[in-house]
């Protein structure tokens, strides 16, 4: 029984295996640690088995906690529900031994979710691993184990399906990973620098998550996940552009509200970076671009503003990201509160002292919001920086520098790889029938 198990999870470090004797019997016992409450293996199993005061064998058959299993076809499946396998003699049984996280995990606060599931990984991997493989029951999720930092030594875990995954990527990863030479890795953000390429690629190329159920499907897909001990959050590899767009909520939506999320989300992007570059190329440049009612408008807002609109665009945007960052920084039941009253009374005192105009109120405003529609934190930060150069663009060349600026990002997005892949492909996930190991269907 032990071989056949060993084979058939080779790759799976938290797979326990045991070979025990006493004066009567020789036992067999095989389970996987994340996903079993060893205190029951030692209990039920263990301590009879070697105390020897009565025949482990009349336990065996007469405890009704232990099934004979009689199909070894069964054996993958009951040890990733969190059976553990026991054969005396030629007698296989099965004991019922998981260990489920319920509230011991903390709920998911960065990529929250209404009607998904709540729970985040854990800090600790026997968790993370307990959480993604109740998730993912297939024998042919690997577990690579290893260490990053050199002085640091972090645990970590490298996670994929080995029926899905592309070998040429697995490769590569391994060869990243043996690459990284910084001292101190205590958290995959950290890590994620490590294994960029290029290093200071504009934007993020992995999915940085919280979330066990994103990690399972994106095994599915035939990505692969790194996991530390120490830290909550899982990193996933390869990622394209579209995939930071896709909420989890998504899945659990009707197919239309699903459609009408994911256009708002490019929406809100395209507004969060070109408006406020629009605003100053329009108000210095191109007013013809706006009926004569709107241009008259926007002129007399301005009239008490006693310099040009791009001062008055980085005096906002000044305001708006240090109010952003004191959320982040300040303590959770005040920041919200603070960074409200805050936004009010500046915004509101800026205007009416004719610092700024009322049309830049609602501009910055649409910005901040449009900025947070983005599901991955990582992304959005990047998106907050994009609409900087194009505001240096707009300065000297009002809306043909915008254009151009959009035209520039666009290149470099089809230019930019994640560890070879395509990162703004419309189409295609890296995924593959059974059989076609290495294939990538991206048409």
């Amino acid at each position: 029984m032990l071989h056949r198990i060993t084979t058939l999870f080779a790759e799976a470090k938290d797979l326990n295996t045991h070979r025990i004797h006493n004066r009567e019997f020789t036992l067999e016992v095989a389970y996987i640690g994340s996903l079993v409450d060893e205190s029951k293996v030692s209990d039920y199993i263990l301590v009879p088995f070697t105390k020897e005061e009565q025949s482990f064998k009349t336990i065996l058959e007469t405890n009704p906690s232990f099934k004979k299993i009689e199909d070894p076809a069964r054996w993958a499946g009951n040890l990733l529900r969190g059976f553990v396998l026991v054969k005396l003699e030629n007698a296989i049984y099965m004991l019922d031994a998981a260990r489920v996280i319920r509230n011991q995990n903390p709920i998911a606060e960065v990529e929250s979710s209404v009607q998904g599931p709540q729970t985040a990984l854990s800090e600790d991997l026997i968790d993370s691993m307990n959480l993604i493989r109740s998730r993912y029951p297939s024998a042919e999720l690997k577990i690579e184990e290893g260490t990053v930092g050199t002085l640091s030594m972090t645990r970590m875990l490298l996670l994929y399906d080995q029926r899905r995954v592309d070998p040429t990527l697995l490769a590569n990863i391994r060869n990243r990973l043996k690459e990284v030479t910084h001292e101190m890795i205590g958290a995959v953000g950290e890590l994620e620098k490590e294994l960029s390429s290029p290093r200071r690629a504009l934007f993020p190329t992995m999915i940085i998550t919280e979330r066990p159920d994103r990690v399972a499907r994106a095994l599915s897909q035939g990505k692969l996940v790194l996991l530390l001990h120490g830290s909550m959050f899982a990193l996933i590899l390869p990622a394209n552009f579209f995939d930071f767009m896709h909420a989890m909520e998504d899945k659990y939506e009707s197919l239309w509200m699903t459609n009408f999320l994911i256009a708002l989300r490019y929406l809100s992007i395209l507004l969060t970076t070109t408006l406020p570059a629009l605003y100053i190329s329009v108000v210095s440049y191109n007013p013809e671009l706006f009926r004569v009612q709107l241009a008259f408008s926007i002129a007399g807002s301005r009239s008490a503003v006693p310099y040009p609109s791009f001062i008055e665009v980085f005096l906002m945007l000044f305001l708006i990201e240090a109010l952003i960052e004191a959320s982040a920084r300040l303590p959770r039941y005040v920041g919200s509160t603070a960074t409200t009253v805050g936004g009010l009374i500046l915004g509101q005192a800026a205007q009416q002292a004719g610092l700024v105009s009322s049309i830049m109120i609602i501009v910055t405003s649409v910005v901040a919001i449009s900025n947070f529609v983005v599901p991955i934190a990582s992304m959005s930060y990047a998106i907050r920086f994009l609409k900087y150069p194009l505001i240096v663009l707009s300065i000297f060349f009002g809306i043909m520098g915008v254009a151009f600026g959009l035209f520039i990002y666009i290149v470099y997005l089809c230019q930019l790889r994640s560890f070879g892949k395509p990162y703004f492909r419309f189409l295609g996930n890296i995924t593959k029938k059974e059989g076609d190991i290495g294939q990538v269907n991206a048409r």
